[in-house]
């Protein structure tokens, strides 16, 4: 098992990655960011998998990049070290099944942005987000300057981002990084409530929408639409398709194959 992560499954089809580096914050260092991306790219070939949840050990989410490692770092260890943490980067991404994020403390930096990777996450009450590369003469380099920009808008993406200034988890529900709050020892059961309930669907139909809705982002309607569809038309030619249907009828809850 990864040093730096836990790694479980809580629940059937539901897999928790949890960061475990909890004397430093959770940081990112680079053994971590190369435990992340073979932990990611395991997880994207699961044919199994129903949905993700990526959690921390102790106070914090993850302080961001390990800026003790980085202290004294060359240019070209930097570049390295980067190239490690933009293909871990990807690799979340191109998981097909939905990543909840569980925030339970700080959430900074490329900890802001493994948030905003996610495809959705909750929050404890006390935790808090932000995007501070500014204050250090860099910028998000792992997809935080667009993918906040998604959620909160390029007004409010361009304040939090030129000013690094943190934002609380009520702030960051307004904004809509998050997609709740709860009281921290609420956060997890609240979390694996949610990815039980996504595992419990039609699974080509949880991959389906979140590919389209992912995908689709980029096309004008009428394209997207015509993604949506195509998707549509494989779903309702498979065996989960009819489960659905029948257990429907039959008053009963249905038993999905992925099939």
């Amino acid at each position: 098992m990864p040093e730096t992560l836990l790694l479980d499954e809580p629940a059937p089809g539901v897999a928790r990655i949890t960061f475990n580096r909890p004397e430093a914050a959770n940081a990112l260092n680079t053994r971590m960011g190369e435990d992340l991306l073979a932990a990611w790219t395991a997880l994207a070939a699961r044919e199994d998998l129903r949905c993700v949840v990526l959690a921390a050990a102790g106070r914090h989410f993850c302080a961001g990049a390990d800026l003790k490692e980085r202290n004294g770092m060359s240019d070209e260890a930097w570049s390295l070290q980067h190239k490690v943490f933009e293909a871990m980067a990807r690799a979340q991404l191109s998981v097909p099944v939905p990543i909840i994020a569980a925030v339970n403390g700080a959430a900074m930096g490329g900890g802001c942005e493994m948030t905003l990777a996610c495809d959705f996450a909750y929050a404890a009450d006390t935790a808090r987000f932000g995007l501070p590369e500014v204050g250090l003469g860099i910028m998000p380099g792992l997809g935080g300057t667009q993918l906040l920009r998604r959620c909160a808008g390029e007004r409010r993406a361009l304040e939090l981002l030129t000013t690094g200034r943190p934002f609380t988890a009520a702030q960051a529900l307004d904004y809509g990084v998050v997609s709740g709050v709860t009281a921290p020892d609420a956060l997890m059961d609240t979390v694996l409530a949610v990815a039980a309930e996504i595992a419990a669907k039609a699974p080509l139909s949880v991959r389906a929408l979140k590919h389209v809705v992912r995908e689709a982002h980029s096309l004008d309607l009428a394209a997207a639409m015509e993604m949506e569809l195509s998707a549509y038309n494989r779903l309702f030619k498979t065996a989960d398709r009819r489960e659905g249907v029948a257990s429907f009828n039959e008053k009963r809850t249905p038993v999905f194959g992925g099939r």
